[in-house]
């Protein structure tokens, strides 16, 4: 998750068995997860979702990282 991705879109993946959906913010970082399965008749991934907590320094450095669970949702793609 520490790549860099286009800003400001959703992207779909798929790792080992699970689909994955990854939102990202402007600078192109993952900023929500969504990891589940893909509905075949919605396109929707039913699991989990998963946030990122990010601390910056003043040069805009990432010192820490932290994926917190939010529980399950349903990723619109």
């Amino acid at each position: 998750m520490g790549r860099i991705y286009e800003p400001d879109a959703m992207i779909e993946l798929m790792f080992g068995r699970y689909d994955l959906a990854i939102k990202t913010d402007g600078k192109g970082r993952a900023k929500l997860l969504f990891p589940g399965s893909k509905d075949q008749h919605t396109g929707k991934i039913k699991g989990a979702r998963f946030a990122i907590r990010l601390i910056e320094n003043e040069n805009a450095e990432v010192l820490k990282d932290h994926w917190e669970n939010k529980g399950k949702a349903t990723a619109q793609l």
